[in-house]
């Protein structure tokens, strides 16, 4: 017998969790509603850790997420084991509890860069509030820092800490910044904008090693395959994420070619009724891009939120909203993107004026709309959803 029952229960501290309790009071919903996350704070907005809160802009209150107030929410705790059979979850404090409706949606982990010197203090992973928090401590006192990946990780972090005063060098695979999102003739405008702004980009270029000084254990420099040295007394690593998808694997879940958890169109895991998956973890079918795809972006997480809640409710509908991406680099420059193309585009046409930063980017496959892509407000992008969703 379980402790105690809910209406529905909801796992994970992100921003899926958070827009689906919000979005099933906004529905009409009156049953329980039990939000569990293993992180210190409740929901927060995952965006300002490299942004506005790593800068000091933004405080926590700022990041976090009003909920409805007869939501309960338990922080720092885990759900040990969920049995999709009997809808039962057994929680890190031992409690059991069972539900009519379930979300599972517990994100990703930071994918570790597995190179020599890589245990050297000094280096930063930023997932939470709390590695920000560390590593804007961390860079008071440091001149030079390293972003290793050209990403948004590696992008934004190096835009927030110039703006703190610091002398920040991006070494990233690609030949461009954020070249394997948005294409060669974006990636090449990210980059003129962070090196307008003092900022060093050493692209098609790998990580060997990391190095302390004497037998410190403290990060003093960064060597790069050939034999160049990049002094650094901070070092920020985003080379991408892994879904965690621990819980779903033990609870007999299916894992999807993508790394995700297997979901049909109406993101309902496949094979546990009444189960639902969203965010970084949800690998399911899109009717949108008319096959089966896994999306990492909080805008992406919150949109599936929505439509779990609404399924949850007994809507039957298809999750049918177009993917949104954002990027700021500092008040520099921000990104703004639909589709995406995750399978790739055969053309891509530019309107505007690159060179100014207003501009837009179409990408077609097979002649189809299948992403667009707007720097600094220019453009339509809803004119691009609806070509896209067409």
């Amino acid at each position: 017998m379980a402790d105690r029952h809910v209406d529905h229960l909801l796992i994970g501290g992100g921003i899926a969790s958070a827009a689906c309790a919000q979005a099933l009071r906004d529905e009409g919903a009156t049953g329980t509603i039990l939000l569990v996350g293993r992180e210190l704070d409740p929901p927060y907005h995952r965006p300002p850790i490299t942004k506005g809160y790593l800068g000091g802009d933004e405080g926590k209150d700022d990041a976090l997420i009003e909920l409805p107030d007869d939501v309960e929410v338990l922080t720092r705790t885990s759900v040990m084991t969920l049995d999709t059979d009997n809808k039962t979850a057994t929680l890190s404090t031992k409690e059991t509890v069972s539900y009519d409706t379930a979300l599972i949606a517990t994100g990703a982990m930071v994918r570790r860069l597995q190179v020599d010197g890589a245990q050297l203090d000094g280096l930063h992973y930023l997932r939470a509030l709390g590695n920000a928090d560390t590593l804007r401590k961390d860079a008071e006192d440091a001149q030079q820092v390293v972003c290793v990946g050209g990403s948004y990780i590696g992008c934004e972090s190096a835009a927030t800490l110039t703006k703190l005063g610091k002398q920040v060098t991006v070494v990233l695979l690609e030949e461009e910044p954020m070249e394997r999102a948005f294409g060669l003739a974006a990636g090449a405008w990210v980059r003129s904008v962070l090196e307008a702004h003092g900022v060093t980009v050493r692209a098609s270029t790998e990580v060997e090693r990391f190095e302390g000084e004497g037998d410190g254990d403290r990060i003093a420099r960064v060597v790069l395959a050939g034999g160049d040295t990049l002094p650094a007394q901070v070092v920020v690593i985003g080379v991408g994420a892994q879904p965690d998808v621990m819980l779903a694997r033990k609870s007999g879940l299916t894992i999807g070619s993508h790394g995700g958890v297997e979901a049909d169109a109406q993101l309902q895991a496949k094979g546990a009724p009444g189960l639902y998956v969203a965010g970084d973890i949800a690998e399911y079918d899109s009717v949108v891009h008319g096959r089966v795809v896994r999306i990492e972006h909080e805008e992406v997480a919150a949109a599936h939120g929505r439509t779990v809640a609404r399924n949850m409710l007994g809507a039957g509908k298809p999750h049918d909203e177009v993917p949104y991406f954002f990027s700021d680099l500092a008040n520099w420059a921000s990104i703004e993107y639909v589709g995406p193309a995750p399978s790739g585009w055969d053309d891509e046409t530019i309107d505007g004026d690159v060179a100014s930063g207003q501009f837009a980017i179409t990408y077609r496959l097979n002649g189809d709309v299948v992403a667009y892509l707007s720097a600094n407000g220019y453009g339509d992008l809803d004119a691009a959803r609806a070509q896209i969703a067409g």
